[in-house]
């Protein structure tokens, strides 16, 4: 008996539904008991897959990146185009000696990166990969993420003190102070889609930026509030991430490689990866607060599947950090503490008044030029303020002779 033909309106809805169809046919040949918690086995397995093996992608695309920033090779020698350099990297990870220190704290020492990356798998719990495509779905999933992003300043410090070592500890406190500082204006800036969207829940975020004025959309980051709300979201996530230039924590040329200064083998491994994972996971929640999540960028393109739109914008940003690493020096600490409670956070709370202004001024062009020229002007004036009396003179450059 011959199946009946699928519709050509009704493919690029299969298409986008394709992992949810598949979770569903294979869930259906157990017990109807079974199948809510095998549905969510299935979810986490996708997710200990996918994202890992996007991790040992990007560390290749990064060297790669990075070395035609910096006019040199990257991979080239394991595998065609150096694509084979991750599971090198891993064998070797595998095979290296697991060195502990005598006098460090065993049980915490060996804690840390395991609780580190669990708590970073825990934040993709509640991210909306695509339409229909939320492992779970909580009315507060917002406020689950950032609960999960806040326990990783517990590993951090786990790692540095249960070392016995005074360059892991000043590494892990230069760490915790930092992820600290930053994660303030991270919360804030998040709390004005909060103000907007009304909703607490992640995919509710994404269906309130779903619509569109001709082709184009309605994204939160296409108002000022919105876009001064990303900004700060983005410098914030780069230091949550210790990614350049906020990577003080590692500070190779100070303190030898901070807080896991002390780890080998796979457990180092383990460090490496919650950063990765910690970019993919902090990429995501972006996204989807300013970024539409899942929805097209162009009305018409709709019919391209939700999940890739998603997956785009993420490793979009992903590359952005790795442009960032190869561009822009490492601040000093001090540097980077004054910016974080002296601009960052003060531009923050007044934004959270220009979201509230534009929130109830109505619609209108009105609220864009009130909002703009807010804005703005405060940024040209704290800034203004911050360089008063700072002198910079002309750079001057010395070579060995």
């Amino acid at each position: 008996m011959l199946a009946a033909p699928v519709s050509t309106h009704a493919l690029p809805a299969i298409v986008d539904q394709v992992f949810i169809l598949f979770k569903d046919w294979l869930v259906s040949f157990l017990p109807t008991s079974w199948r809510p918690a095998a549905g969510v086995v299935l979810g986490v397995i996708a997710i200990v897959c996918v994202f890992p093996a996007l991790f040992a992608l990007t560390t290749v695309f990064e060297r790669k990146g990075l070395g035609r920033m910096q006019n040199r090779y990257g991979p080239n020698r394991v595998g065609p185009y150096g694509l084979f350099q991750p599971i090198a990297d891993g064998v070797k990870s595998l095979t290296k000696e697991d060195v502990v220190p005598l006098n460090a704290d065993v049980m915490v020492h060996f804690l840390a990166p395991l609780t580190l990356v669990v708590t970073v798998f825990m934040g993709f719990a509640v991210l909306p990969m695509g339409r229909n495509m939320a492992l779970v779905s909580l009315d507060a999933g917002l406020l689950f993420f950032f609960s999960m992003s806040a326990a990783t300043e517990l590993s951090v410090f786990m790692a540095g003190w249960s070392s016995r070592n005074k360059y892991s500890l000043l590494g892990a406190m230069r760490a915790v102070a930092q992820m600290i500082s930053y994660e303030v204006p991270l919360l804030l800036s998040s709390v004005a889609v909060v103000m907007i969207s009304g909703s607490l829940s992640l995919p509710k975020i994404v269906e309130a930026q779903s619509g569109y004025t001709g082709v184009f959309p309605h994204w939160y980051i296409f108002t000022p509030w919105g876009l001064a709300s990303f900004l700060v979201f983005a410098i914030a996530a780069t230091a949550e991430t210790n990614r350049s230039p906020f990577d003080l924590p590692e500070g190779e040329s100070e303190i030898v490689a901070g807080y896991h200064t002390e780890y080998s083998g796979f457990k180092f491994a383990l460090f490496f990866l919650a950063e990765y994972l910690a970019m993919f996971s902090i990429s995501g929640i972006g996204v989807t607060l300013f970024l539409g999540g899942w929805s097209a960028p162009l009305s018409f393109l709709n019919v391209v599947p939700s999940w890739f739109w998603f997956f785009s914008k993420v490793m979009l940003s992903i590359f952005v950090f790795i442009w960032m690493r190869g561009t822009l020096p490492r601040l000093r600490q001090d540097q980077l503490m004054n910016f974080a409670w002296k601009f960052v956070l003060p531009f923050t709370l007044l934004n959270l008044g220009v979201t509230a202004l534009w929130r109830f001024m109505g619609e209108g062009w009105a609220r864009w030029v009130v909002c703009s020229v807010i804005l703005v002007g405060v940024y040209v004036l704290m800034g203004r303020v911050g360089m008063f009396k700072k002198h910079f003179g002309p750079r001057s450059y010395r070579y060995a002779e």
